[in-house]
């Protein structure tokens, strides 16, 4: 009976944060897939050749660098490091992979570098992709897979304007494409999902030229300005709180001011103070996301996210160059505090950056790509990632999805082995911890000071307080940790070493070493005994290596006081 009303509870606190009309869209999506052809979308019969021009852009759209191309000839298939062969013709449903992947393969990414180098091949997947896969198909006709397909393939055929010499099968299936994802926004989802479901609806209008095409603009432009408003912070930041997802609508803004500032069919007021919005939104935006770079030129990995998924930052800010004639705004000051989003940086000197994670898990209605990482923190040293989150592997449900959204996959505070927040399912999350404050400063003697705490234990026994202040200055960096409370509890604490780096004991510190160099020295605060385990870094999509966790774990009474010195060298 016990488990029965522990998962009641645990989903009442998740449905109790949803918005009224997404549980109904919710039903609605449900009913449609039970019953596709009672609820299903209706869509109007499709003209046999639309009239079309060549989307408008002031510089080409460039290719995402990360995708894989070189053997679709072959049938041969690369996405999040998974390779599969799915012949010749492409098999578009297979079955010995999860949905992530399949998504990945209708979403049709690979398909302007493969028409530059072979139209005809890039038409042969087209007609066999629309021969395969009829309106409503699960996965190929989801709205969001739709969204990136319906964008892909306008970039395609507006680069190689051959590829649109139709004989009534590609153009029109893109059209009844466009009809179909109007009819299936994403308001259940809503975040970056129905981001993009307006994006689409952007580039159709811009593309086709019919009473369609102006309807389709006008309700994209309109759902865009609403989503602006709601999804980008005051300080620049994503809402979804994810380094990846942000640079993913970083992308897309930047898309979208290309197309919108060459577009001759929207109107002078309203596409001028668009384009100035999103130039605004974009600076912001870039802003944020060089803060949460590393040295090494990649994203922190808080939340959900991995690299080799978004164009790197390196390739985001040329691209606003090229459209803005600017790079993305530096920060100027070694430390800096982006409170709306919950994310803290100390970067003292070149090389130097610590990253520290306390706000919200996300949207309240929408966490789905929430982790336990509330008072977690990322270091690099040396130009190199010395502590590390533990990334993301996959999304279907899991041991390692539990690893990496769970407490046990962030550099945190765990007590009495609970998440934080109930994190659980693939994307869901019921009780939140909720930052009480959060503050970084400057001091006088040029010690960089954060300061922060959040509530996810405050329903256990004793209601525990976690707070957390860290410190850098002159070469050490202390994190000091305080549980206040009543009661015995058992705490543990963690540190995730990058799995390039060896550590050694001597005495009671850990060093950690980089090809037999001496990089750091760790030196626990805790009066428990230190342990080196096994753990797990994914910073990849499907890709899983194991990494040091330096480990203390504390039984007492509260309060608790414990934490790190980092040393360099």
């Amino acid at each position: 009976m016990r488990p029965t009303i522990h998962h009641l509870g645990r989903t009442v606190r998740t449905l109790a944060h949803y918005r009224p009309e997404q549980i109904l869209y919710k039903t609605w999506f449900l009913l449609r897939a039970r019953y596709p052809g009672i609820v299903g979308p209706c869509v109007p019969k499709v003209p046999n050749r639309p009239a079309w021009n060549p989307l408008p852009r002031v510089v080409p759209f460039p290719p995402n660098p990360h995708v894989q191309w070189s053997g679709l000839c072959q049938g041969r298939f690369t996405f999040l490091n998974r390779t599969r062969v799915l012949g010749h013709p492409v098999r578009w449903r297979p079955e010995d992979v999860d949905r992530l992947w399949v998504y990945n393969l209708h979403y049709f990414d690979f398909l302007a570098p493969v028409a530059r180098q072979s139209v005809a091949e890039a038409r042969r997947l087209m007609e066999h992709w629309i021969a395969c896969n009829p309106p409503g198909t699960p996965d190929a006709w989801d709205p969001y897979p739709l969204s990136l397909r319906i964008v892909n393939w306008i970039k395609a055929l507006s680069e190689t304007t051959s590829l649109g010499r139709d004989d009534g099968t590609v153009l029109p299936s893109l059209y009844r494409q466009c009809l179909w994802l109007e009819r299936s926004l994403e308001k259940h989802l809503r975040a970056n999902h129905l981001f993009r479901n307006f994006k689409a609806l952007v580039f159709a209008g811009l593309f086709f030229h019919t009473r369609d095409a102006q309807r389709w603009l006008e309700k994209g432009m309109e759902g865009l300005d609403e989503q602006l408003s709601e999804q980008i912070l005051d300080d620049g930041g994503h809402f979804e709180r994810s380094p990846m997802y942000h640079a993913m609508i970083l992308g897309d803004c930047l898309d979208l001011l290309n197309a919108l500032q060459a577009a001759p069919m929207v109107s002078a007021r309203q596409g001028a103070a668009r384009r100035e919005r999103l130039t605004t939104t974009v600076a912001a935006m870039g802003r944020f996301l060089s803060a949460m770079t590393h040295p090494d030129g990649g994203v922190a990995l808080f939340n959900d996210a991995a690299h080799g998924v978004e164009p790197d930052p390196a390739d985001l800010e040329t691209y606003a160059r090229r459209l803005t004639g600017r790079a993305f705004p530096p920060v100027q000051t070694p430390v800096a505090a982006f409170g709306q989003s919950g994310y803290f940086v100390m970067a003292p000197q070149p090389g130097e950056r610590l990253l520290v994670d306390c706000g919200r898990v996300g949207p309240d209605y929408q966490p789905g790509h929430s982790h336990c990482d509330t008072l977690s923190f990322e270091l690099s040293l040396g130009g190199r990632r010395l502590i590390v989150d533990s990334g993301t592997y996959a999304y279907r449900d899991g041991p390692m999805r539990r690893y990496n959204r769970g407490n046990a996959g962030h550099n945190t505070v765990t007590i009495d082995g609970e998440n934080q927040s109930q994190v659980w399912g693939a994307h869901r999350c019921g009780r939140r911890a909720k930052p009480l404050y959060a503050r970084a400063w400057s001091g006088e003697d040029g010690a960089l000071v954060f300061e922060g705490a959040h509530d996810g234990y405050r329903h256990l026994q004793g209601a525990p307080i976690h707070h957390r202040r860290v410190v850098w200055h002159r070469g050490e960096i202390r994190i000091e940790d305080r549980v206040e409370g009543r009661g015995q509890h058992h705490v543990e604490s963690r540190l995730h070493i990058h799995p390039d780096l060896e550590v050694h004991r001597d005495g009671p510190a850990i060093v950690v070493k980089e090809a037999g160099r001496r990089i750091a020295v760790l030196v626990s605060l805790c009066p428990a005994p230190v342990h080196v385990e096994q753990g797990w870094y994914c910073p990849e999509f499907g890709l899983r290596l194991e990494c040091p966790v330096v480990v203390t774990r504390w039984k007492g009474r509260l309060p608790y006081d414990g934490g790190w010195i980092i040393r360099k060298r």
